[in-house]
């Protein structure tokens, strides 16, 4: 479970980030730059992968493809940790 359930954080902190920049929040802001911090922490092996030149769909595949390979990866550790 709890590999389950840091899987599921760090996805939802990617998510969270895609969200915060799509919706243009002030950067300037403890919360926003604390979630930008941690997501960059979180998908730093992703930067870069995708190199469009819409910065926000550039943002989205960058940090969406890393919150979908920490559920798949998550998720299926947890399956198989569970089966044992």
């Amino acid at each position: 479970m709890v590999i389950h359930t840091i899987a599921d954080i760090a996805a939802v902190i990617l998510g969270l980030w895609i969200m915060l920049y799509m919706l243009e929040a002030n950067q300037a802001n403890p919360f926003v730059d604390f979630v930008k911090g941690s997501a960059d922490w979180l998908a730093a092996w992703a930067q870069d992968i995708f190199t469009m030149e819409s910065e926000g769909l550039r943002v989205f595949f960058n940090y969406g493809l890393p919150a979908l390979i920490y559920l798949l990866i998550g998720h299926g550790i947890s399956a198989r940790v569970r089966r044992l």
